[in-house]
């Protein structure tokens, strides 16, 4: 296009042709635009990055804490078992994650304490006449986060959910608890290695 226009000047000569063609301008116009947005997409990229590494807890992100205890959680509810089940998980989940080494309160870099405050079962979903064809068990904990030396909190919970959905045909009640626990162990041990 650029060359067309720049022999159509050559051969009539100059000033004959002072504007570029219509085409020609609105190819320009809209290289424009899509530069602008390409430019505008890379820097919300760059902020979004930028902010991520605040939050971004990945071994090496967490100022040197290298070890992590998990003492018991206390229960407020009236379901027997749920405590051990649910510290055990997230001490298992951390040993998989291989981030931090799970050790006693005393060799210590950082703590992990928490209090689950709430348990319900509830029908979650129904057939036609009305009978709880699924059930969904949820478990509610509060949760804190520290490092050890001068007890600063690294980040805070008081509200975490963890749920299980279970059959109401062919599965129990304690297999709803037990995704509850699953889910709450995988949440808590993100939260804590990558920040979410």
């Amino acid at each position: 296009m650029i060359a067309t226009w720049f022999f159509r000047e050559k051969r009539n000569g100059p000033g004959t042709e002072k504007r570029m063609p219509n085409e020609h301008k609105i190819s320009v116009c809209c290289k424009l635009s899509a530069v602008s947005c390409l430019l505008f997409a890379v820097g919300c990229l760059l902020l979004l990055l930028s902010g991520c590494g605040i939050y971004s807890f990945s071994g090496s992100g967490l100022s040197g804490i290298k070890t992590i205890a998990i003492p018991l959680f206390e229960n407020q509810t009236q379901e027997y078992g749920i405590r051990e089940a649910l510290t055990e998980k997230i001490a298992e989940r951390f040993v998989q994650d291989n981030s931090l080494k799970v050790v006693n309160e005393r060799s210590a870099d950082s703590i992990l304490r928490g209090v689950i405050t709430r348990y319900t079962r509830e029908s979650h979903t129904f057939d036609e006449q009305e009978n709880p064809q699924e059930y969904i068990a949820r478990i509610w904990v509060k949760v804190t986060f520290e490092e050890k030396e001068g007890k600063k909190v690294v980040w805070k919970e008081d509200s975490l959910l963890g749920w299980g959905i279970y059959s109401a045909q062919d599965e129990t009640e304690e297999m709803g608890k037990e995704r509850a626990i699953e889910k709450l162990a995988e949440d808590i041990v993100n939260k804590t290695v990558k920040g979410w």
